[in-house]
Formats: C-alpha cells, structure tokens, sequence
C-alpha cells in the first residue's frame, strides 16, 4: 500500500473535525482556512464559528465555500455558523456540539497548520488508542518575527499534570481530541474569558496521560492588541486561580495531585495578592492573599 494509499483508508476510518473559533479577524482567517483545506489528509470537515464578527467574516467564508463547490463540489467541508458574540469558549463549545466527527481539531484564527499536522497526528494517536489527546510543537511568531522558546515551554507527552499547573503546557491550535473523553470532563468553561484552555487540560491531563507529535507542525502568530491573551494579560492569574479551585472542589483528584494543586493555588494567589497591594488594589489583594495563607496552613 502506498503512503497515499494509507492515508485515505486512514482517513476513512478517522475523520476529524476541524474547528476554527473567530471574531473580527477576517484578515487572518484566510490563511487559517487555506492551512486547514492545505493538508495532506483527505479526511476532514473544517467548521468557522463566528463569535458576532462585523468585518466581512461571513462573507470570506461563503467566497471560500463557492470556490471549493466550483473546484471539487466540496463546499460541504467548510460549514459556517453565527453566535452573538460570546468569547471563544462559547464558539468552540458550539463547534464542538455541531461536529460530526470523533476526532476533534482546534484552530486558532490567527493560527497556520504545516500541511503534515492532520496526517501525521491522526496517525500517531491511531497507534496509542488509551490516549484522549496529542499535541504538537510549536513555531512561535510575535509581530512576524521568530520567538525563540524558553525551556518551560517545551512540550512533553505521558503524564504532564503536574508541569501544566503552573502554565499552559498543551498549544490550542496543537490539538486533536478524542470526542468522547469531553463527556467525562466536561466542555470548555464560558464563565472564563480566558485561560479557558489551561482550565480544560488540567481536568483532562489529571485523568489520563497525553500524546506529543514532536514536529513544529503548528504556526502560532501573536503580539497583536485583538488577541484575548494581550487583552487580559494583566490580571490573568485571577482566572488560573479560579479554575484551580474549581479543580480542587471538583473532587476526583489522588492527594498527591491535590497536594500539588494546593500549592500552586497559593502560590499563584500570592502573586497575584501581591501584584493587587502595588497597585493599591487593597480588598482584592486582601482575599487572595488570603486564599494563599489557607492553602499554606
């Protein structure tokens, strides 16, 4: 069997759900879609979820879907839907609801795939089938220019709970999701307007162990004032934290595990309770500090 062979009879058994969440990005998006529709593996839906964009979102869709129609009569691979705007976690939770695959992509607007990241990442998670989810590596781009990582960014497969707990370990646009694990923990939280991702991996990478792919298969672009992680870059901990403490209350956790989230909940809010005093924040500081004695008592 050739490996163009392969591919589509993987591709038959394992098709995948591509989900792209945006808003106002219509600049970007293009080069988010022409990287999905780009890939070396035939078997994906791509669904745009547009969070109540007003800057000609739909519109590039409905170009993009004639094209595919008038090139393959595959417009039906590029499905578009509308919220009211409601952040991202609300628009992936409506891809998610709307897929009709049990594999499940993410994809970031102002993201790029590698036309080998479907292929090579169906594949590998197709060989580990007690494993929910494999990430990838990451290229990073700030303001078109190539950022360097630091070592604490450095992704890792296996059981990678306790490193996630200080940062987000797993890249969004990097992963592919075995459906059926969100039944046992659960979708993205939309009380969050951000940190949603660190919240969903903690609840998952507590319970099971991951899978990196370790090639730079994913392009991710930033530096710019419209992504939600600029927009709540100060006072971001605030939500780490809550989702920590929804992570203990949730029970479920073996006492190593609680001990670890324990101390990085007091850690965090003691930052953080620090940062609210030199800004002269004196209640806010006052509960998170604290929050950071209870959790060290």
């Amino acid at each position: 069997m050739s490996v163009r062979e392969s591919k589509a009879e993987l591709a038959r058994h394992s098709p995948v759900s591509v989900i792209i969440p945006t808003y106002n990005r219509a600049a970007f998006l293009d080069g988010a879609i022409a990287s999905v529709l780009g890939q070396h593996y035939p078997g994906f839906e791509l669904l745009v979820v547009d969070d109540g964009s007003d800057d000609g979102t739909a519109e590039l869709v409905a170009a993009w879907q004639r094209r595919l129609a008038a090139e393959d009569g595959g417009a039906g691979r590029l499905r578009y839907f509308y919220q009211a705007n409601a952040g991202p976690a609300a628009a992936r939770n409506l891809g998610i609801r709307e897929a009709r695959y049990e594999l499940l992509a993410f994809l970031d607007s102002d993201d790029r795939w590698r036309p080998e990241k479907l292929a090579l990442q169906v594949a590998a998670l197709a060989a580990a089938q007690e494993v929910p989810l494999a990430h990838t590596e990451e290229v990073w781009w700030r303001r078109g220019r190539w950022l360097n990582q630091k070592k604490r960014h450095r992704k890792a497969g296996g059981d990678i709970f306790a490193r996630s707990l200080e940062l987000c370990l797993i890249g969004m646009s990097t992963v592919l999701l075995r459906r059926q694990v969100l039944a046992e923990i659960g979708l993205f939280d939309e009380s969050l307007p951000c940190c949603e991702d660190y919240d969903l991996w903690l609840r998952l990478t507590a319970r099971h162990p991951v899978l990196l792919v370790d090639q730079p298969l994913t392009e991710k672009h930033g530096g710019r004032p419209d992504q939600v992680s600029v927009q709540h870059r100060v006072g971001m901990d605030r939500y780490r934290i809550a989702a920590l403490g929804k992570l203990l209350a949730g029970g479920g956790l073996n006492p190593e595990q609680e001990r670890l989230v324990q101390r990085e909940l007091a850690r965090k809010c003691r930052i953080y309770g620090q940062g609210c005093q030199k800004h002269g924040r004196r209640q806010e500081a006052a509960h998170y500090l604290q929050l950071a004695a209870a959790m060290e008592s």
